[in-house]
């Protein structure tokens, strides 16, 4: 099988799809790699280090487009990008369609076979491609807020961690899962004043043996959540359904009781955002007030630390796309209920129950591509 790789093309999005590593497993498997020129220099690999492993270079995603069977990415395709797609290619890579109609819409006309990394589950119920970019994001949602919270920068001036004689910044975290738990993990750490919200019993007995006494854990109700949002200096959005729009959790009318100056980092960003208020932003311009309550809403923040996360999820994607590109797509996702997960989209029909359901397209069962 001919991989392609082009480079991302999102705003300040560093990332790439393959790393050189990633590309000689690929040739050793006896596929074939074509790569963009420059696509790796944002993890500070050069073409000459790609060229060593066995990928070719070329000048222009139009003719990685053209030529690949599969397209490895890392964002979901750019409007430019889904042009050129074509019937029957593989699309592996993030999608995040629920909350984008125009992309939806595009993958649906292209015809091409659209497997997302964020809906493919594991034999836990764990979203395993997810999970490594949630780490990062989870970790970076205190370092931006942390930030954000900074005068200079439109926040109220507290350090999170305080001062002795100073009560350190009060950090609410909605939802405990992988984003969640590393963004605690990360306020513990710098010694802020932390509650984490969830109500699933497990997490929250989970949450609870974990942190100790060095975080709050609490069942959500929207009275709690209320009282919480009123007294936080960083709110962090960790909240995700597989798949689905998040939830609206903190309205405008909470905003209106926060701090003035008080965070809002909104991790769930990539499926809609669980604030009211929120919209995407990129790592160029990253914040925007509403109601004097800072919004730090960037849509790929793992991208920020690009060399990091491309790491991480090279990890975790590699051996799917192997399978992919061994088996061809039909006998991968036969073979593997949980690869299957991730099919979002196969020849114009949407194959992914909360994304036809969010945007009101039928859903087709993915099985019934296989059969086709």
């Amino acid at each position: 099988m001919l991989i392609g790789i082009p480079k991302e093309i999102k705003n300040h999005e560093y990332r790439v799809g393959l790393t050189p590593e990633s590309v000689a497993e690929v040739c050793r498997h006896g596929h074939s790699v074509i790569i963009e020129t420059n696509a790796g220099a944002g993890i500070d690999e050069t073409d000459a280090a790609y060229e060593a492993v066995g990928a070719a270079v070329v000048d222009s995603a139009e003719e990685v487009f053209a030529r690949a069977d599969m397209i490895v990415k890392v964002k979901e395709p750019q409007a430019a990008e889904r042009k050129m797609l074509r019937p029957g290619q593989i699309l592996y890579t993030y999608l995040h369609l629920a909350p984008d109609p125009d992309q939806t819409r595009d993958l649906v006309e292209s015809g091409a076979v659209c497997i997302a990394y964020e809906t493919v589950t594991d034999a836990h119920g764990g979203l395993p491609l997810l999970k490594p970019m949630s780490q990062v994001a989870g970790r970076m949602s205190v370092q931006a807020g942390a930030a954000a919270l900074e005068k200079a920068h439109g926040g109220r001036g507290v350090l999170l961690g305080g001062v002795p004689g100073v009560r350190p910044g009060k950090v609410v975290v909605i939802g405990g899962g992988v984003v969640g738990f590393n963004a605690a993990q990360m306020a513990v750490g710098l010694q802020a004043d932390v509650t984490i919200l969830d109500r699933n019993p497990e997490t929250l007995e989970r949450l609870s043996n974990h942190f100790g006494a060095s975080a709050k854990i609490a069942f959500s109700t929207g009275s709690v959540l209320g009282e919480l949002v009123a007294e936080a200096d960083l709110v962090i959005g960790a909240v995700l359904i597989p798949g689905a729009a998040a939830p609206k959790l903190v309205t405008r009318d909470m905003l209106l009781s926060m701090n003035k100056g008080a965070v809002l980092a909104d991790v769930a960003i990539d499926q809609g955002g669980c604030f009211e208020t929120s919209k995407p932003t990129t790592h160029a311009e990253p914040t925007y007030v509403v109601d004097d309550i800072v919004h730090y809403c960037v849509a790929n923040m793992p991208g920020g630390v690009a060399r990091t996360s491309t790491y991480a999820l090279n990890n975790a994607t590699l051996p799917h796309a192997l399978a992919i590109a061994d088996k061809g797509w039909q006998q991968a996702l036969a073979g593997d209920p949980h690869l299957l997960n991730g099919l979002n989209v196969w020849d114009g029909r949407i194959t992914c129950e909360p994304v036809a359901n969010d945007l009101g397209y039928d859903f087709v069962p993915a099985v019934k591509a296989l059969a086709a």
